[in-house]
């Protein structure tokens, strides 16, 4: 069982920055990859970003290349969501997931955290 906690959410102005933090419980918090997805009023629930468990392979939805990263300390059991450059078009309650294997569609995530909303104005 993995219970995940997301932080960091707001209100920012276009092309500013939010770091989203999710923290993790349990103790096999590095054989999960974490996945980062969002979620606008009135449309369907988008993934974002991946990380896998140990080795750090990174994958990101195209609508975020080159604006967000994320990333993971299994340490501390958190994965962070630095997002940049941000615009109106990210607005959406964000979620992060935790999966067993890495590259799973949505349905394949079996941990889901409550979502933080992150609002962008223009």
């Amino acid at each position: 069982q993995v219970q995940l906690v997301e932080s960091g959410g707001g209100l920012v102005q276009a092309g500013g920055s939010l770091r989203l933090s999710c923290a993790a419980s349990g103790r096999t918090f590095s054989t999960y990859a974490m996945g980062w997805f969002r979620q606008a009023p009135g449309k369907e629930r988008e993934f974002v970003a991946v990380i896998s468990g140990s080795s750090g392979l990174t994958y990101y939805a195209d609508s975020v290349k080159g604006r967000f990263t994320v990333s993971r300390d299994n340490a501390k059991n958190t994965v962070s969501l630095q997002m940049n450059s941000l615009k109106p078009e990210d607005t959406a309650v964000y979620y992060c997931a935790a999966a067993r294997l890495l590259g799973l569609p949505v349905r394949g995530y079996d941990y889901w955290g409550q979502g933080t909303q992150v609002t962008v104005s223009s």
